[in-house]
């Protein structure tokens, strides 16, 4: 999608240092037709942005590639849009940390679906609304993704745990096992992981004699696609700082 947008230009694209992909034209490796940008090993990112001169890092990697690519880019002064998950604490503060340090705009969101981003907002109000519910979250993906539960998934236990003033560090719960009953407190994430599932993620609110489920499934990645592009319009004008897609969402004032 990016390559059809007038005011988006792609530059460049980063890979691993393995990849047989290095030194093809970016366009063609993603069926798009010849773009006059290449692929470059990650570890040469500085001379890539020496040379190509990017305002913004679109980074959909793996945590490791992640942190290390965010931390090189925002020390450079790029501008960041991340949509990576699975990161651990350590890498994610390293992330923060660069970012602000360096006074740099960033949008990181576990996802960039519009919908999904809906959905968050929905969850919040229905939970607030049925505080004495049990919640479960059921999220399914493709079998070659790595993380789990999803990055979505935990996010939309957060905003749960949130609005029922829990505690996201003790009361979700993933991957139950054994013989113990379910926690009053709890939220539940179970993960799905087959076939080329694009990303579904359902949350079920359960209670006495009735159950409401909200279920967002993307059905392409043209999903996220759209997503990326408006964060990076937003990102590019937007003043130092770490954003959401609530924030690139956001209507526009008089809007």
């Amino acid at each position: 999608m990016a390559a059809g947008s007038a005011d988006i230009k792609i530059v460049g694209a980063l890979e691993s240092p393995s990849s047989p992909d290095l030194g093809k034209d970016v366009g063609e490796v993603s069926l798009l037709g010849a773009l006059g940008a290449k692929v470059h090993s990650a570890e040469r990112i500085g001379k890539v942005v020496k040379d190509a001169r990017p305002d913004v890092l679109v980074d959909f990697t793996n945590a490791d590639a992640s942190t290390a690519n965010v931390v090189a880019a925002s020390g450079m002064g790029l501008r960041i849009v991340m949509g990576t998950t699975g990161h651990s604490q350590e890498q994610m503060g390293r992330i923060t940390e660069s970012i602000r340090s360096h006074k740099v705009a960033a949008v990181i969101s576990p996802n960039m679906s519009i919908g999904v981003n809906v959905l968050l907002e929905a969850c919040g109000l229905v939970a607030k609304m049925l505080p004495g519910y049990d919640v479960e979250i059921l999220e399914a993906h493709h079998n070659q993704k790595i993380d789990a539960p999803s990055g979505t998934a935990l996010k939309l236990a957060r905003v749960v745990s949130d609005a029922l003033h829990r505690d996201a560090g003790k009361d979700v719960v993933s991957g139950r096992t054994g013989t113990r009953k379910r926690g009053e407190r709890e939220i539940g994430i179970a993960s799905l992981r087959a076939g080329d599932i694009v990303g579904d993620h359902t949350v079920l609110f359960a209670g006495p004699g009735e159950r409401l489920e909200l279920t967002h499934r993307a059905h392409s990645r043209d999903a996220f696609a759209s997503g990326v592009l408006s964060s990076i319009r937003f990102v590019s004008k937007a003043q130092p700082g770490i954003y959401s897609m609530k924030d690139v969402l956001k209507p526009a004032p008089g809007g």
